[in-house]
């Protein structure tokens, strides 16, 4: 038996009621992946350890960061 279709079902948002909350903050993390790749020692990847280029990444966050603020 199948069950007939329920028009007293309600749709769930997929916002939390603000209007463009997710958006906005996405948009900040896409930006700054887009500055990031201005730094050429990311794009390309030189270190094979992890531990190296996740202080590098985090170094050109200090730089992006610096530049803001200065």
């Amino acid at each position: 038996m199948i069950a007939p279709y329920g028009r007293n079902r309600k749709k769930r948002k997929t916002q939390d009621g603000r209007k463009l909350r997710r958006y906005k903050r996405r948009w900040n993390i896409e930006r700054l992946f887009a500055w990031l790749q201005n730094f050429r020692r990311l794009v390309v990847r030189y270190e094979y350890k992890d531990e190296n280029f996740l202080g590098m990444a985090q170094l050109g966050c200090i730089v992006i960061l610096l530049r803001k603020c200065l």
